[in-house]
């Protein structure tokens, strides 16, 4: 499947903006169900930990 030219800009203008956040990263996920220009912003404490059980506010190793 090839790019088009509307594809590619669009990917630009992401990076663009994202860029001037000063955020530190970025994780993009592409959904056919999310509706067109919608974003999530997660927050997370660190690089590390993102995903994770504790930046989810989950204990992973606790016996209940």
């Amino acid at each position: 499947m090839q790019a088009s030219e509307e594809d590619i800009a669009r990917v630009m203008g992401i990076l663009d903006n994202f860029s001037e956040t000063g955020t530190g990263r970025m994780k993009l996920q592409v959904s056919e169900e999310a509706e067109e220009g919608t974003v999530d912003r997660q927050y997370h404490h660190g690089r590390c930990d993102v995903g994770s059980p504790w930046a989810k506010g989950e204990w992973f190793d606790v016996l209940e």
